[in-house]
């Protein structure tokens, strides 16, 4: 195999030797953080690498939003426990066009991170872990997908609002906040997809959409301390 200049962003001192023993044949340099990494990425004017997801001060996401914005044609292979829906979508929105890029769980077997590398940095082909390929094809069906608008609110039931203040926080009527949480419902399969039509003495829709929704990885406990940060300070900034 061609010896590639990589750079890897991980922050678990255990996965970085895993790392840096799997991709032994590539001169590779190593960042612990995703500001770390893009300050590597600029000095080595490297076009691959192997990143984390979560990472302290800039995540995984983040840094490949930052790295395409000046290089469009770097490639990452993304490098997680997780394969939430979340950060697919996240990925979705600002991926250049024609870009490869893979996706490894944490728990595949070298050869497995070893081909992805092949795939990816060498032949110009995506590389997508079977189990992401599942949540993927889910994300994109019309029928299933969550759109942005529908988004918002999930997030906002899931840190307790009430319609009223999903409503003055999104600038939306109460109406329009009731009519999204419908759509979510009825994508969610939530039986009621009214609040009213449901027999709230067996199972209350809100709390049942945040817990598909974190069945599914529509959400998780990094997002939801992100947003909770947010919605502290749109708070104070309300007086509310």
């Amino acid at each position: 195999m061609t010896s590639l200049n990589i750079v890897v962003a991980e922050d678990s001192p255990r996965d970085r030797e895993y790392l840096l023993s799997s991709l032994c044949e590539h001169d590779v340099s190593v960042a612990v953080n995703g500001r770390e990494a893009l300050d590597l990425i600029k000095q080595n004017n490297t076009q691959y690498i192997v990143s984390d997801l979560q990472m302290p001060e800039i995540s995984g996401i983040e840094l490949a939003k930052n790295v395409w914005s000046f290089k469009p044609d770097a490639k990452f292979i993304f490098w997680s426990h997780y394969q939430d829906e979340i950060y697919l979508r996240s990925l979705s929105r600002f991926i250049p066009p024609e870009t490869v890029y893979g996706f490894v769980l944490k728990d595949s077997p070298s050869e497995v991170l070893i081909k992805a590398v092949k795939q990816v940095f060498i032949e110009d082909q995506c590389w997508i872990d079977p189990k992401i390929r599942t949540v993927q094809a889910r994300s994109q069906r019309s029928i299933d997908c969550i759109t942005d608008a529908e988004y918002i609110v999930l997030v906002d039931i899931a840190l307790g609002l009430t319609d009223n203040v999903i409503a003055k926080r999104r600038y939306l009527s109460r109406r329009g906040v009731q009519s999204r949480l419908k759509s979510l419902y009825q994508k969610l399969n939530i039986k009621g997809v009214l609040e009213h039509e449901t027999d709230t003495e067996v199972m209350n829709p809100r709390s049942r959409a945040v817990a598909i929704a974190l069945q599914r990885g529509l959400i998780n406990s990094e997002e939801l301390a992100r947003e909770e940060k947010e919605l502290t300070i749109w708070i104070r900034k309300e007086s509310i």
